[in-house]
Protein backbone atom coordinates (compact mmCIF):
# COMPACT_ATOMS: atom_id res chain seq x y z
CA UNK A 1 0.00 0.00 0.00
CA UNK A 2 1.39 3.43 -0.90
CA UNK A 3 1.89 6.05 1.79
CA UNK A 4 -0.90 8.19 0.32
CA UNK A 5 -3.31 5.25 0.23
CA UNK A 6 -2.41 4.51 3.86
CA UNK A 7 -3.03 8.13 4.86
CA UNK A 8 -6.29 8.25 2.87
CA UNK A 9 -7.46 5.20 4.88
CA UNK A 10 -7.14 6.97 8.25
CA UNK A 11 -10.65 7.13 9.79
CA UNK A 12 -12.31 10.47 9.18
CA UNK A 13 -10.11 11.44 6.21
CA UNK A 14 -11.83 12.40 2.97
CA UNK A 15 -9.41 10.99 0.42
CA UNK A 16 -10.62 13.23 -2.37
CA UNK A 17 -11.58 16.71 -1.16
CA UNK A 18 -14.62 18.13 -2.91
CA UNK A 19 -13.99 20.27 -5.99
CA UNK A 20 -15.68 23.15 -4.15
CA UNK A 21 -12.61 23.36 -1.87
CA UNK A 22 -10.11 23.70 -4.72
CA UNK A 23 -8.15 26.91 -4.31
CA UNK A 24 -8.69 27.17 -0.54
CA UNK A 25 -5.54 28.44 1.21
CA UNK A 26 -4.72 28.03 4.89
CA UNK A 27 -3.88 31.69 5.36
CA UNK A 28 -3.15 32.58 8.97
CA UNK A 29 -3.02 31.75 12.64
CA UNK A 30 -3.90 34.38 15.24
CA UNK A 31 -2.14 34.77 18.58
CA UNK A 32 -3.20 37.26 21.24
CA UNK A 33 -0.25 39.24 22.56
CA UNK A 34 0.10 41.32 25.73
CA UNK A 35 2.68 43.84 24.49
CA UNK A 36 2.94 44.36 20.71
CA UNK A 37 6.33 46.06 20.96
CA UNK A 38 7.89 42.99 22.59
CA UNK A 39 6.08 40.55 20.30
CA UNK A 40 6.90 42.46 17.11
CA UNK A 41 10.55 42.62 18.15
CA UNK A 42 10.58 38.85 18.73
CA UNK A 43 8.86 37.90 15.48
CA UNK A 44 10.68 40.41 13.25
CA UNK A 45 14.20 40.54 14.77
CA UNK A 46 14.51 37.05 16.27
CA UNK A 47 12.55 35.02 13.70
CA UNK A 48 12.80 37.22 10.60
CA UNK A 49 9.13 37.88 9.91
CA UNK A 50 8.13 40.99 7.95
CA UNK A 51 5.24 43.14 9.16
CA UNK A 52 2.92 43.47 6.15
CA UNK A 53 -0.16 45.14 7.57
CA UNK A 54 -1.30 46.86 10.75
CA UNK A 55 -4.93 47.57 11.50
CA UNK A 56 -6.10 49.65 14.47
CA UNK A 57 -9.64 49.45 15.80
CA UNK A 58 -9.59 52.28 18.35
CA UNK A 59 -13.28 52.09 19.27
CA UNK A 60 -13.05 48.35 19.91
CA UNK A 61 -9.67 48.83 21.62
CA UNK A 62 -7.58 46.32 19.67
CA UNK A 63 -4.96 46.25 16.93
CA UNK A 64 -3.99 43.56 14.41
CA UNK A 65 -0.51 42.94 13.04
CA UNK A 66 -0.01 40.62 10.06
CA UNK A 67 3.45 39.11 9.56
CA UNK A 68 4.97 36.81 6.94
CA UNK A 69 8.24 35.02 6.33
CA UNK A 70 9.29 35.99 2.81
CA UNK A 71 12.58 35.45 1.02
CA UNK A 72 12.28 38.76 -0.83
CA UNK A 73 10.26 41.56 0.82
CA UNK A 74 10.30 43.36 -2.56
CA UNK A 75 7.59 40.92 -3.71
CA UNK A 76 5.13 42.52 -1.26
CA UNK A 77 2.99 45.11 -3.06
CA UNK A 78 3.65 48.62 -1.79
CA UNK A 79 0.06 49.89 -1.91
CA UNK A 80 -3.44 48.82 -0.97
CA UNK A 81 -5.58 47.08 -2.14
CA UNK A 82 -2.89 44.99 -3.88
CA UNK A 83 -1.03 44.53 -0.58
CA UNK A 84 -4.14 43.15 1.16
CA UNK A 85 -4.95 40.85 -1.76
CA UNK A 86 -1.38 39.55 -1.74
CA UNK A 87 -1.56 38.98 2.03
CA UNK A 88 -4.76 36.93 1.70
CA UNK A 89 -3.13 34.70 -0.93
CA UNK A 90 -0.19 33.77 1.31
CA UNK A 91 0.26 30.61 3.34
CA UNK A 92 1.42 30.66 6.93
CA UNK A 93 0.64 34.25 7.87
CA UNK A 94 0.90 35.14 11.55
CA UNK A 95 -1.71 37.53 12.94
CA UNK A 96 -0.90 39.09 16.29
CA UNK A 97 -3.87 40.61 18.09
CA UNK A 98 -3.28 43.16 20.81
CA UNK A 99 -6.11 44.14 23.14
CA UNK A 100 -5.25 47.66 24.24
CA UNK A 101 -4.26 48.06 27.88
CA UNK A 102 -3.01 44.51 28.47
CA UNK A 103 0.59 45.74 28.31
CA UNK A 104 -0.04 47.94 31.36
CA UNK A 105 -1.39 45.14 33.58
CA UNK A 106 1.53 43.43 35.33
CA UNK A 107 -0.61 40.43 36.32
CA UNK A 108 -2.17 39.87 32.89
CA UNK A 109 -1.12 36.83 30.85
CA UNK A 110 -2.62 34.81 28.02
CA UNK A 111 -2.94 31.04 28.37
CA UNK A 112 -0.35 29.41 26.10
CA UNK A 113 -2.37 26.20 25.71
CA UNK A 114 0.38 23.97 27.08
CA UNK A 115 -0.80 23.76 30.68
CA UNK A 116 -4.15 22.54 31.93
CA UNK A 117 -6.59 22.86 30.41
CA UNK A 118 -4.52 22.00 27.36
CA UNK A 119 -5.56 23.25 23.96
CA UNK A 120 -3.42 25.20 21.50
CA UNK A 121 0.11 23.82 21.37
CA UNK A 122 2.58 25.71 19.19
CA UNK A 123 3.49 27.18 15.85
CA UNK A 124 6.52 26.00 13.87
CA UNK A 125 9.27 27.72 11.90
CA UNK A 126 11.58 25.70 9.64
CA UNK A 127 15.18 26.91 9.45
CA UNK A 128 18.02 25.96 7.07
CA UNK A 129 20.51 25.25 9.91
CA UNK A 130 18.93 24.38 13.26
CA UNK A 131 22.21 24.38 15.20
CA UNK A 132 23.12 27.87 13.95
CA UNK A 133 19.57 29.13 14.63
CA UNK A 134 19.58 27.75 18.18
CA UNK A 135 23.04 29.19 18.88
CA UNK A 136 21.75 32.59 17.71
CA UNK A 137 18.65 32.26 19.92
CA UNK A 138 20.95 31.51 22.87
CA UNK A 139 23.05 34.60 22.10
CA UNK A 140 19.89 36.73 21.91
CA UNK A 141 18.69 35.45 25.29
CA UNK A 142 15.58 33.77 23.88
CA UNK A 143 13.77 31.51 26.35
CA UNK A 144 13.85 27.82 25.42
CA UNK A 145 11.19 25.25 26.24
CA UNK A 146 13.40 22.50 24.80
CA UNK A 147 16.98 22.79 23.59
CA UNK A 148 18.43 20.44 20.96
CA UNK A 149 20.40 18.68 23.71
CA UNK A 150 17.27 18.01 25.82
CA UNK A 151 15.45 14.68 25.70
CA UNK A 152 15.69 12.00 23.03
CA UNK A 153 14.69 14.11 20.02
CA UNK A 154 17.95 15.94 19.23
CA UNK A 155 16.68 17.49 15.98
CA UNK A 156 13.83 19.59 17.43
CA UNK A 157 13.92 22.70 19.60
CA UNK A 158 11.18 24.81 21.13
CA UNK A 159 11.62 28.49 21.99
CA UNK A 160 9.14 30.78 23.70
CA UNK A 161 7.84 34.12 22.51
CA UNK A 162 7.25 37.00 24.98
CA UNK A 163 3.77 35.66 25.84
CA UNK A 164 5.04 32.14 26.47
CA UNK A 165 3.72 30.66 23.22
CA UNK A 166 5.92 27.81 22.04
CA UNK A 167 7.61 28.04 18.65
CA UNK A 168 8.93 24.73 17.34
CA UNK A 169 12.17 25.03 15.38
CA UNK A 170 12.88 22.38 12.75
CA UNK A 171 15.37 21.81 9.97
CA UNK A 172 13.61 20.03 7.06
CA UNK A 173 16.39 17.59 6.17
CA UNK A 174 17.06 16.61 9.80
CA UNK A 175 13.82 14.70 10.35
CA UNK A 176 14.59 11.61 8.30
Amino acid sequence: MSLQNELDAVPGVTARPEAATHGFVFNHTMLRVKDPRQSLDFYTRVLGFTLVRKRDFAEAKFSLYFLVLVADPAQIPAEEPARGEWLLSQRGVLELTHNHGTEDDADFAYHDGNSDPRGFGHICVSVPDIEAACARFEQLGVAFQKRLSDGRMKNIAFIKDPDGYWVEILQPNSLV
